[in-house]
């Protein structure tokens, strides 16, 4: 059950309420112009999408939520489809990003799909209720993340994709599978707590996650690119509408793009300049980005763009009109990560290590009192780390912490040093009085990793959790502290979502298949077997050797010396299915005894017990 706020929560919003000027509602005025429609209540039941889970938002903010958060909750909350400019339309809250929808001669170009077939089939519905029923004539991803391009079968079902161009940033399809398939089911159980999937919305509940409300979680599809973008200043015409493209892999996702479009003045930034600093590396997991690259994207967007914009719009949240205040935004979108990684790294040749830099590390002032610089999905505290990460990783020098004892081991021997498990919490409790809840939950999360069934810290650190997530401005902290608080009280959530679709894993080429398969052997159950696997993929004509040796399964393609204990024989299309394949000569035992090294991803890992 949840508790009230604490006096200290209630302090730090009181003080915060003075310095940020909540006056400024310039942001609300775009967020709502060119307003087409809006439906009262946008329900998707099949992807777990009802903006009506929303409708709290509304009036000041109660002591449970930062204010700041509230702010931005209730712009993203904003939802319906909305003219950018004559020609380009945008459905926005219909999922975590946004759907745009560029007019050509003869239909329609689709950017970024969102997430779902089904919130996709909705925003279109939508478009087409009241600009007509255009046909699809092209579909754009402008980046290889799922928010971008999991929709595509909403917006072109069954064979309607045929002849339709699907345009894309070199390598889209490398990087979309790598991250979601590879690492895909730790991310996605860490996702479950970076967009509080458990959570009830509510004001003691997830309210918002500072990008979007929160992620759809209906089917996850691709349509694969049918041409791919290679060049910064690479023209395309597609149904009549002129495009030039700039290039910014390695920014905000490894393979991105952004798009001008010279007869509408207006250029999409992708996900590089959003109302909020973004993420160098996401609390659910990914590559750590590089922000000096991102800052330097978006000074040459402004040096080719810049003196003929008339609007900046983006994958997530509300444009900016106006030539000057277009370019404005930009520049303090540059220069925040800039200067993250700059004063960063300046700390870190002074010595500091990541949560050092962290902790005193203030922003400019016009930086820090500019809304779309704030905290809200990324934060300065864990993307300063993420930058300290990049260059120098894990360790930071000190011998104490080249081999510490993992979890379980160190909190057994904290406890013991601190007097036993009860005296930790009731000393624990006097801190939580004063409001030090940072420090109540180090401690505590200490005790549970010892003596995981103590009701007594369980429930305290649930509690300090709590008051942590109430304080947040940023949504995916509040989401994560939020959900830890909900484990320990209710049990684990497991991973409601994950994009690691049928379509994404049809795009796996052999060679990223293997890999797969590798990362799941369980090294030490087959370390003493020997296991030799010929895969002759028909289609391709390609043959692979597959080798199980000490743990390790490798692959080549390379003629080899002697005859392998199985031949298996299937297209590409069922490669996915090799363990069930039915063309099959010699000894059939080699194939199961290589898929019974393979362990099944756990999703449902513990994240705040052991």
């Amino acid at each position: 059950m949840s508790k009230p706020a604490s006096s200290t929560i209630e302090a730090q919003h009181e003080h915060l309420l003075k310095a940020l000027p909540f006056p400024d509602q310039q942001d609300f005025t775009d967020a709502r112009r060119g307003l087409i429609a809006a439906p009262a209540r946008v329900v998707v039941p099949d992807a777990g999408w009802d903006s009506g889970r929303y409708s709290f938002l509304a009036g000041e903010a109660p002591v449970t939520v930062n204010p700041s958060l509230w702010r931005q909750s209730q712009l993203t909350a904003i939802h319906g489809l909305f003219e950018v400019v004559p020609g380009i339309y945008q459905v926005r809250g219909y999922d975590l990003a946004n759907v745009t929808f560029i007019e050509g001669d003869r239909g329609v170009i689709v950017v970024d799909p969102l997430i779902s077939t089904q919130t996709a089939a909705a925003a279109l519905a939508l478009y087409r209720e009241h600009r007509g029923d255009r046909p699809v004539t092209g579909m754009i991803y402008t980046h290889s993340h799922v928010d971008h391009f999991g929709g595509a079968r909403g917006i072109l079902p069954g064979d309607q994709a045929g002849g339709v161009p699907v345009l894309a940033p070199a390598g889209f399809i490398e990087h979309t599978v790598s991250e979601n398939v590879y690492a895909g089911p730790a991310m996605a159980r860490r996702a479950s707590f970076m967009y509080g999937a458990a959570l009830p919305t509510g004001p003691s509940g997830q309210v918002g996650a500072g990008l979007g409300q929160t992620n759809s979680t209906g089917t996850v599809t691709l349509i694969p690119p049918t041409v791919s973008i290679r060049h910064t200043g690479e023209r395309a015409t597609v149904d009549g509408v002129r495009m030039v493209f700039q290039m910014a892999p390695g920014s905000e996702a490894p393979a991105e793009m952004h798009l001008y479009l010279p007869d509408h003045r207006a250029f999409c930034v992708a996900e590089n300049a959003t109302h909020t600093l973004h993420n160098v590396l996401t609390l659910r997991g990914a590559e750590v980005r590089d922000p000096r690259a991102w800052a330097g994207y978006i000074s040459e967007s402004i040096e080719l763009f810049g003196a003929d914009l008339e609007v900046v719009f983006a994958s997530h949240h509300w444009p900016t009109w106006g030539r000057q205040r277009a370019v404005e935004f930009l520049r303090r979108q540059r220069d925040l990560y800039a200067y993250l990684h700059d004063q960063t790294v300046r700390m870190i040749n002074a010595g500091l290590t990541g949560p050092e830099i962290a902790e005193t590390f203030p922003l400019p002032p016009a930086l820090e009192q500019a809304w779309h610089t704030r905290g809200y999905y990324g934060s300065v505290s864990h993307n300063v780390k993420a930058v300290y990460q990049r260059y120098l990783g894990w360790y930071d020098g000190n011998p104490a912490r080249l081999w510490p004892h993992p979890p379980v081991e160190a909190g057994r021997r904290y406890v013991e040093f601190m007097g036993g498990a009860d005296a930790v919490v009731a000393k624990a409790r006097a801190s939580y009085a004063a409001g030090d809840f940072r420090w109540v939950a180090e401690v505590l999360n200490h005790v549970v990793f010892a003596v995981p069934d103590h009701a007594g810290a369980r429930e305290l650190l649930a509690d300090a959790y709590e008051q942590l997530g109430y304080g947040s401005e940023n949504g995916t902290w509040r989401c994560v502290y939020l959900s830890g608080a909900h484990e320990l009280r209710h049990g684990s959530m497991g991973t409601p979502a994950t994009a690691a679709s049928p379509d994404l894993v049809a795009q796996l080429t052999p060679e990223q298949l293997f890999e797969s398969f590798a990362i799941r052997v369980n090294g030490p159950r087959c370390w003493n077997d020997v296991v030799t696997v010929d895969v002759e993929v028909t289609d391709l004509d390609r043959q692979y050797r597959l080798t199980l040796r000490n743990g390790v399964l490798t692959h080549s393609r390379a003629p080899q010396p002697e005859p392998a204990q199985v031949t298996v024989r299937l297209t590409s299309a069922e490669l996915p299915a090799l363990a069930a394949a039915t063309d099959v000569e010699g000894d059939t035992g080699a194939l199961r005894l290589l898929f019974a090294a393979l362990d099944a991803p756990d999703t449902d890992f513990a994240i705040v017990t052991p």
